[in-house]
């Protein structure tokens, strides 16, 4: 029920009229950000102990915001196999981090961490009061990028000394 109506506030509508997406471009929100927002893409979460897995948590204390996403990557390949988001925010927010999950997926990690928050804008056509949500968007991309790679760098350092990843070393 909030979210409905959260849905009809970002739209503009009036209670109990049906929303367009005209109303939405009107207020200055383009139908890619109602489209990500009503219907978000891959939502949800992985494990984040998992070692395939790579969390991104980023926040905006001045708005509110807070993303977190997930990469789950296939080690043999190093490819992005699956993506996941949660967010606290606006419907911009929501909809940057939806569109990030989407294009995230199939890639190499050297190419996710070249999308920038500009092009996200871009394709969300989003105004620039909320440009701080592709920022974030970019940023959780490559939060969940360092933390894959910091795990994967635990883990093989655990194996060349012997030590059991996570455990304490004593000699």
């Amino acid at each position: 029920m909030m979210l409905r109506a959260a849905g009809k506030r970002l739209l503009g509508a009036a209670a109990g009229r049906q929303a367009s997406p005209a109303g939405a471009a009107r207020r200055g929100y383009h139908e890619r950000v109602v489209d990500h927002y009503n219907n978000p893409r891959n939502v949800g979460a992985f494990d984040k102990d998992d070692p395939d897995v790579g969390t991104g948590l980023v926040g905006a204390p001045a708005c509110g915001d807070v993303m977190k996403l997930q990469i789950r990557v296939d080690e043999g390949s190093g490819r992005i196999v699956d993506a996941r988001f949660k967010t606290f925010g606006c419907g911009s927010a929501i909809a940057s981090s939806s569109v990030a999950t989407e294009w995230v997926k199939g890639k190499q990690m050297e190419e996710v961490v070249a999308i920038k928050n500009t092009e996200i804008a871009k394709h969300l056509s989003l105004p620039p009061v909320k440009l701080h949500c592709s920022m974030l968007a970019e940023d959780a991309i490559k939060a969940a990028v360092e933390d894959y790679e910091a795990k994967k760098a635990k883990l093989e350092k655990a194996d060349e000394d012997g030590t059991p990843a996570g455990a304490i070393r004593t000699t």
